[in-house]
């Protein structure tokens, strides 16, 4: 059975969706509404926007809106009836055991249950007779067994099916392993363990469960790295290693390395907001996430080309996320944990303190491509340099920046400031015309964004969005619809969602937007979010009313006239060509 509605509606209504979102976003008050960088994708400028009197949020950038219920959703990766407990937990409330969906949440407690159980395997292997050589490796790169506990370090034998014959006792079924990404099916269709003669890394997630695994082989084997696949509970995308630890850091900055490793000597040396990326390139998701927690963000990935690499990758995601970038140039080292054995825990701090900002760092790199004696190759310097400049918005870190780049290529920075302004100029045009490429576009622009739901008569929506918008704001007026049906809607999201406002009044439940959270599609909320958000009066609302359904119906009573002048010319069309076929008879 479904969760009951009526607790759906206390659930709403005792979660204050200002409060909750301020766990994870600093807002500002700005009008009536709360703004904010949005939580789901990277942008400088503010575009999240809060409601505290509808308690719906949206973000004007991504279109992702909605109320409490979905904010936990999208925040967290969690399906309905999850977010639905983590929110009655924070207001101390029992969720009816009728709510519990039998599928997919039993599916996730099943799977999180299984990495729970073979982390404890792969540990307790890690101290037996199989697990030496894993417990040998880790020692020699110093780690102690109070840091082994606290990350939940293991080892998994070079057994075929060592997991599944330890987990089969614990009454475990091998599609089971393959569900948690613990096993893999061969072309002959047999089943045997993913992680083989590897040291292991549990992944655990911001609430403390095992998601996933990483594991290190022993030996020469490919990859030297590998990862739990993405499943229901586990996205590399999505979570970061040690965040679960480090989000309780007082450091105020997070340093970011390359691998568990790393994080994990660091964390040992007392830097406890080092984090890694899981088994691949930092992502936007992984920016926002980490922004949640703090304010600015050391890259302390290895010197090498592909460390650097990578760092270029990271800085404009982190930027764009709200995080003051910073970048560790490591001396006399290959990554932290060298530099750390080599030089020691002071060392390693006063070197975090010297961060290079990441300006400054991307300039070295340009400068490094080229040679600056040659003048064709000092031009080609400062037109990649230029570019970079541009890109910056502050006036102020303009011209600071551009005075290094003068300096590194010995030319003066006012002839620096001059190309930059043509750069910022240039690209300031094609914004422009871009815009007014939109501008010319109305129709588009009155167009959901998403094309699921685009709407075949935009006419009649924008009344059918104007008649949701009253009923919003004054449930009363659903006593005079005049007999409108869902029928006469030309989007059906739209009307469905007029039969489903209908229906809760009708039954004495909560007729807001938040309340819809489990009726409705993610991209169905967002879309119903934008148009709830738009301006409407109720100093004229019967009115506003009637002229609503009155569109509504002429625009009805005019495609069932389009429909049935098609239905004509189809018929006359049959009736002249069985003409023609009779005529060519002999």
């Amino acid at each position: 059975m479904p969760i009951p509605e009526r607790f759906i509606d206390e659930l709403t209504a005792r979660t204050d969706l200002v409060d909750l979102v301020s766990e994870y976003v600093r807002l500002s008050k700005k009008g009536r509404n709360y703004w904010g960088l949005c939580p789901f994708h990277s942008e400088k400028t503010p575009s999240f926007s809060v409601s505290a009197d509808k308690q719906i949020f949206k973000c004007f950038g991504c279109g992702k809106g909605g109320g409490a219920i979905n904010f936990m959703m999208e925040m967290d990766s969690l399906p309905f009836v999850d977010a639905v407990k983590v929110l009655a937990k924070r207001v101390n409330m029992e969720v009816p055991e009728t709510g519990y969906s039998p599928g997919m949440r039993e599916r996730r407690e099943k799977l999180l249950e299984l990495n729970k159980q073979a982390a404890r395997v792969f540990h307790r292997w890690l101290y037996e007779a199989e697990g030496a050589e894993g417990l040998d490796y880790l020692r020699s790169r110093g780690l102690s067994k109070a840091t082994l506990t606290n990350f939940g370090l293991g080892f998994a034998p070079g057994r075929w099916d060592g997991l599944i014959q330890a987990m089969a006792g614990q009454g475990c079924d091998k599609r089971d392993l393959l569900d948690a990404g613990l096993a893999v099916s061969g072309k002959d269709g047999r089943i045997y363990d993913r992680f083989r003669n590897r040291v292991m890394f549990p992944i655990i997630d911001l609430r403390g469960e095992v998601i996933g695994f990483g594991g290190r082989v022993m030996d020469d084997s490919t990859p030297k790295y590998l990862n739990s696949p993405d499943t229901p509970v586990y996205n590399k995308s999505r979570n970061v290693f040690a965040l679960n630890i480090a989000k309780r850091s007082k450091a105020g900055r997070v340093i970011l390395t390359e691998g568990y490793m790393d994080t994990i000597s660091l964390h040992q040396a007392g830097f406890d907001s080092a984090v890694a990326s899981l088994g691949t390139s930092l992502t936007a998701e992984h920016a926002q996430l980490l922004s949640r927690y703090f304010q600015s963000a050391v890259i302390a990935y290895d010197g090498d080309g592909a460390g650097v690499s990578a760092a270029q990758r990271a800085i404009p995601l982190l930027e764009k996320a709200g995080l003051n970038v910073k970048v560790l140039r490591i001396r006399g080292a290959k990554d932290p944990d060298e530099f750390i054995k080599k030089y020691g825990r002071e060392a390693f701090s006063k070197l975090l303190d010297e961060s290079e900002n990441h300006i400054d760092y991307r300039l070295e790199q340009i400068r490094r491509k080229y040679d600056l004696s040659d003048d064709a190759q000092k031009v080609e310097f400062l037109r990649e340099s230029t570019g970079l400049l541009a890109s910056l918005h502050s006036a102020v870190e303009r011209e600071i920046y551009g005075g290094h780049a003068a300096q590194m290529a010995g030319v003066t920075p006012e002839s620096i400031a001059q190309e930059v302004k043509k750069e910022l100029s240039r690209r300031l045009r094609k914004e422009k015309q871009q815009q007014e490429r939109r501008e010319l576009a109305p129709a588009a622009n009155l167009q959901p964004q998403h094309r699921e739901l685009r709407y075949a008569d935009v006419r009649s929506a924008r009344a059918e969005e104007g008649v949701l918008r009253l009923i919003l704001l004054d449930p009363g007026l659903l006593g005079e619809m005049n007999g409108l049906t869902e029928e006469e809607f030309s989007s059906p999201l739209l009307g469905k969602v007029f039969t489903l406002l209908r229906r809760r009044a009708a039954e004495g439940l909560s007729v807001q937007l938040p309340a819809l959270a489990g009726s409705l599609e993610p991209a169905e909320m967002d879309h119903l979010t934008y148009v709830a958000g738009q301006p409407e009066s109720l100093a004229n609302s019967r009115q506003a009313l009637k002229d609503y359904i009155a569109v509504i119906r002429g625009q009805a009573l005019r495609r069932q006239g389009a429909d049935g002048d098609e239905l004509l010319r189809a018929a006359q069309k049959k009736n002249l060509e069985k003409k023609a076929y009779m005529e060519e008879r002999p």
